[in-house]
């Protein structure tokens, strides 16, 4: 998005760097990668930097607020309800669309949030990569607050760990072997040490659960959580640690922020950059201009079940209103020029709640390239130039 930059870049590109990119992520963790990685990384100038960061600060505005408690309660589905100590929310996910405004100047549009974990470990594993195959992020950074790769790796310790023995913290997921997220999991055992736990493997004894490594019986004091009840909810495999009682243990960050921080929050945040959001049940007539929104449902992930193309006929067929929203289209600038064209991108702005700290802090950030209708890896299998990528920013 730095003309200069980004013409340097297409100048000195070739096939080569992006198969020695391929080549350095399977030579370090082979046949864990299972979704596809973008050519290039992307260079934001200050002034959309500060925009990006004084928006997400506006929308943990409202999540730190004491009533946002009370105002999300009824987001958190009966069926999918952990008792025990929320906390607070340990992680924050912000999804900006990077678009013009009417002046033509580029601005972000939030698309989702979410309270839950991400690509903590590939994502700084991946910008570390960009920047050392491809020797172009001189004069950029692609962390928030000064951080670095060790002071950053410190943080991940701090907030995931905490005091706890690493042995006594699960990374823990349905059949995590299997998780398209997987390398994610295997890069962050190799920063922090945690074991990597299948939900059927751990085992409860009374309010304690424990884990088995070589034979030895271990407590968990602490998960966490990479599990997605999407996933659990297909699973049929009988389990003797039941998500639903409560235990001694704590979570990070507590499964109920799932669904507390998420589409559900959209309509209640009224700001420039957040695209008219209304829950289906809550209208009172359709929109004349249905061709200019988008339908989504609020307990999906991964972009699975929205309508993009929206008719009326969509939401006459909703029978369950209340778990739906409507949110007006942004239009998604192909900012990115590269050999192939225009390219459009979104970038998930990444906050850590660390304990004693007033307010989360930006840490990180994760991008997706799309040439596609949707931003997901999953919806551009078949192009170049898209996938996972990281944001520079300029010093």
């Amino acid at each position: 998005m730095i003309p200069k930059i980004r013409e340097t870049f297409n100048l000195n590109y070739t096939i080569g760097m992006y198969t020695q990119l391929q080549e350095f992520i399977q030579s370090n963790y082979p046949n864990q990668l299972e979704f596809r990685v973008g050519e290039t990384p992307v260079f934001f100038d200050k002034k959309l930097t500060h925009q990006l960061i004084a928006a997400s600060e506006k929308i943990v505005d409202v999540i730190t607020a004491p009533q946002f408690m009370e105002q999300s309660q009824a987001s958190i589905p009966q069926n999918c309800h952990v008792p025990g100590n929320e906390g607070k929310p340990h992680f924050m996910a912000f999804d900006f669309a990077i678009c013009r405004d009417e002046q033509e100047q580029l601005t972000p549009k939030l698309i989702e949030l979410q309270g839950f974990a991400t690509l903590f470990g590939f994502q700084e594993f991946l910008g570390r990569a960009y920047a050392s195959l491809f020797n172009t992020t001189d004069g950029f950074t692609m962390y928030f607050n000064n951080h670095t790769h060790r002071s950053y790796l410190e943080l991940l310790a701090r907030v995931i760990v905490g005091d706890y023995k690493v042995e006594n913290v699960v990374l823990m997921d349905v059949k995590p072997a299997t998780q398209k997220t997987r390398i994610d999991f295997h890069i962050l055992q190799s920063y922090l040490g945690i074991p990597i736990v299948d939900y059927y493997d751990i085992k409860a004894e009374g309010k304690e659960l424990f884990y088995w490594n070589e034979g030895k019986k271990i407590r968990i004091h602490r998960i966490f959580n990479r599990l997605i009840f999407d996933d659990l909810h297909q699973q049929t495999e009988y389990a003797s640690f039941d998500l639903f009682k409560e235990y001694e243990v704590e979570w990070i960050t507590h499964p109920n922020w799932f669904y507390r921080i998420s589409k559900y929050t959209l309509p209640f945040l009224h700001f420039d950059f957040v695209p008219s959001t209304q829950f289906l049940s809550a209208l009172k007539e359709y929109p004349s201009d249905l061709e200019n929104y988008v339908l989504k449902p609020l307990y999906s992930f991964s972009g699975q079940g929205v309508i993009i193309d929206v008719s009326a006929k969509d939401l006459d067929e909703v029978k369950d209103k209340e778990n739906w929203i409507l949110q007006r289209k942004v239009k998604y600038e192909p900012v990115i020029n590269t050999p192939e064209g225009g390219v459009q991108c979104e970038i998930r702005m990444i906050y850590f709640w660390e304990e004693g700290k007033l307010r989360p802090e930006p840490a990180l950030n994760l991008m997706r390239l799309s040439r596609g209708k949707m931003i997901g890896v999953r919806y551009n299998k078949d192009f170049t130039w898209v996938g996972a990528s990281m944001g520079f920013f300029e010093k």
